[in-house]
């Protein structure tokens, strides 16, 4: 009996046509619901822990710097354990770790007003969502195929940046009146478990749900590290993606500064200038998980990433300067260099790429390391720099990495770039047929 095609469901058409794999579907949905309820506290953690905890600022803010490394080092470690446990365990651990401790964190912590414990439990539970988000993004590295993959490394940015903090913070906005600040954060946990349900009951696919076949156990954690100076192309992908957010975490801590104090802004303009250009920064990154499948994934971060935030930097800097105070002006100076922080997006597609399947693990737990390291960078330079007592040094000294990060590119090459295959498909049907 001959086996009979089964053809796609029309969902399944469209969840491939605009670049989903349908079975990893409802994974990209619990994503976003999991960084949603994580991105709650975002706006009012720090707030919270000074008037309502009895915490210091500078406690507030070590406590949050100590979460800072944490999540880091669970940038790195969600890559390299994935190859080793597989992505789906992972997730499975970051949801648990997320859940236990922020209950700690919100029962002893805060319930009995006990701070070491508050300070502890926070920072630990750092590593649940690197550990849930990123290893997703591996299982997606591992499942797409190549010509699609840039458009799901879109999806997966667009849903991340969607919900932390876009709408984590907005829930936060509608729900502290009603329920409270302790109340938010409870709500906020329903969340996280409601999202690690929806994707890890959810997602169909398991054949690339577990360690990767060529994996070297638990040596993995040592490939993490020795792949930086085993493929120096992918050091060079990570330098490219240390460049990318350092800039954009350094004006988190000068802008607001700069453009009420020196340009005339009022805080209120500020942050809704603030709000339209993330808004359109995550929507961006689904357009350029799209344009780099059809542009080129390292000609996408090229010119779309590094080139144009070195543009869009020098405009929001220097144009103010000119025409003052004018919201209009400032929102599509400063939507220049938002939007080209989206056109990186490729790179997740790309830094992986570089490598043999067997090390695709590491070499993802290697760039999002570099992800998690620049939030720390970013303030470290305006500190050494002289923040806004320096404005212009330190505006053409991030220029300066972004046309470093356009050089670094030309050695990002892939085979599986779809520039590439799709030349390298041109070339094979053009070669004569031999009888």
């Amino acid at each position: 009996m001959q086996d009979v095609p089964v053809r796609a469901s029309a969902t399944t058409r469209v969840l491939d046509r605009v670049g989903i794999p349908a079975p990893l579907f409802l994974g990209f949905v619990g994503v976003l619901l999991f960084m949603i309820g994580d991105g709650v506290e975002s706006n009012y953690l720090s707030p919270f822990l000074v008037d309502n905890q009895g915490f210091s600022e500078s406690a507030a803010a070590i406590t949050i710097s100590l979460y800072g490394i944490f999540v880091a080092v669970g940038s790195w470690l969600a890559g390299t354990l994935s190859a080793v446990l597989g992505p789906r365990k992972v997730m499975v651990l970051g949801a648990i770790s997320w859940v236990v401790f922020e209950a700690l964190f919100l029962v002893v912590g805060v319930g009995m007003d006990v701070h070491w414990v508050a300070v502890a439990a926070y920072t630990v539970r750092g590593i649940g969502y690197p550990f849930f988000a990123y290893a997703f993004l591996v299982w997606i590295n591992t499942a797409t195929p190549a010509h699609q993959r840039g458009s799901s490394v879109g999806w997966f940015w667009f849903v991340f940046g969607a919900g932390l903090p876009t709408l984590g913070s907005l829930v936060a906005s509608w729900t502290i009146p009603h329920i409270g600040e302790v109340g938010t954060f409870w709500l906020a946990t329903v969340l996280v478990v409601v999202g690690a349900c929806v994707a890890l009951f959810g997602v169909r696919d398991r054949t690339h749900a577990g360690p990767e076949p060529d994996a070297a156990g638990w040596g993995e954690l040592t490939k993490g590290l020795t792949i930086i100076w085993r493929s120096p192309r992918v050091s060079a992908g990570a330098v490219v993606r240390l460049v990318n957010t350092t800039p954009n975490f350094a004006l988190f801590v000068v802008a607001p500064f700069w453009f009420t104090e020196q340009i005339g802004f009022s805080q209120g303009q500020y942050l809704q200038i603030v709000t339209i250009v993330y808004t359109a920064n995550v929507f961006a990154n689904l357009a350029f998980g799209i344009i780099g499948d059809r542009f080129g994934w390292q000609r996408t971060v090229t010119w779309f990433g590094c080139v144009m935030c070195a543009v869009g930097l020098l405009l929001l800097f220097y144009i103010p300067q000119v025409v003052g105070p004018n919201f209009a002006v400032l929102t599509l100076c400063w939507a220049v260099f938002g939007i080209g922080l989206a056109g990186f997006v490729p790179l997740t597609a790309l830094v992986p790429a570089l490598v043999p399947v067997k090390d695709r693990g590491s070499a993802l737990a290697v760039y999002t390391l570099a992800a998690g390291l620049s939030s720390f960078l970013g303030p470290v330079l305006v500190g050494l720099l002289g923040g806004t007592a320096n404005m212009t040094v330190l505006i053409w000294s991030f220029v300066a990495m972004y046309l470093l990060g356009a050089v670094l590119c030309v050695v990002l090459r892939s085979k599986e770039d779809p520039v590439r295959m799709r030349a390298a498909a041109d070339e094979e049907s053009r070669e004569p047929v031999r009888v």
